[in-house]
């Protein structure tokens, strides 16, 4: 690892770590998502550190490897192109964001759930549905279910930074040509970001609760690296990079 720049090294690192530790303190029976991972403003169990926390956690090994793969793959550019400092700003204030957007989401998908339940219910729900949550059960009730799932889960995962990632690269390299499986032609990064943007707008307006994935939350890391790059790009015109 001697090659790979330092904060993006500690990114993949610290990640890894925080996974082991998930582990390990759930054999002590202790869930570490529900004092790390991103709650509900509403929640009892919401913290606002938790925006930055939440992008340390991952739910299994599978999630975690293609996200560290992606910072490995991509970050590691653009640390190499902006510095260590800028990357790291980057990489953070797009996951806040993202989380910053989840929260926006998740308050429609609120207000959505409590039309025409009784305010009894929805504050039953409120006081302890979390703790029925973390003993893994749910109220028989659909209603009052999926709401204690919008108002009670939280998302974990560092895939909001990670989108951003995708969006610089795609932003600094437009015309870098990608293979994508299971493409038999490469593409450039630029339709290769523009579609992966697409697909997740479209899983996301779908609101299909059963994938289990934070579609907007994604989203918003790429609309938050956006408004980074322009605003750097703006304030240095002459290659459209921004150094430290």
């Amino acid at each position: 690892m001697n090659n790979i720049p330092t904060v993006t090294k500690n990114l993949l690192i610290i990640n890894a770590l925080m996974f082991l530790g998930t582990i390990v303190a759930e054999r002590y029976g202790i869930r570490l998502q529900d004092f790390l991972g991103l709650h509900f403003v509403l929640s009892d169990s919401f913290n606002t550190a938790q925006l930055i926390t939440y992008m340390f956690m991952h739910g299994g090994f599978t999630h975690l490897f293609f996200n560290m793969f992606a910072v490995w793959m991509f970050g590691r550019i653009l640390e190499q192109v902006w510095g260590p400092k800028r990357f790291l700003f980057y990489y953070l204030a797009c996951g806040i964001g993202a989380g910053v957007i989840q929260e926006l989401v998740t308050g429609i998908h609120y207000l959505t759930c409590i039309q025409g339940m009784p305010e009894g219910a929805v504050q039953l729900v409120l006081d302890e549905g979390g703790k029925a949550l973390s003993q893994g059960m749910n109220y028989v009730d659909t209603q009052m279910g999926a709401l204690n799932v919008v108002v009670n889960g939280c998302t974990v995962g560092a895939s909001g930074a990670v989108y951003a990632i995708l969006l610089g690269f795609g932003m600094l390299f437009p015309n870098e040509r990608m293979y994508v499986f299971p493409l038999p032609f490469p593409i450039k990064a630029k339709y290769f970001v523009a579609g992966y943007a697409v697909i997740e707008l479209m899983s996301g307006l779908a609101n299909n609760p059963a994938d289990n994935v934070a579609h907007f939350a994604h989203l918003g890391g790429m609309i938050f690296g956006l408004l980074l790059i322009l605003y750097w790009r703006k304030k240095n015109r002459y290659d459209g990079f921004y150094y430290n």
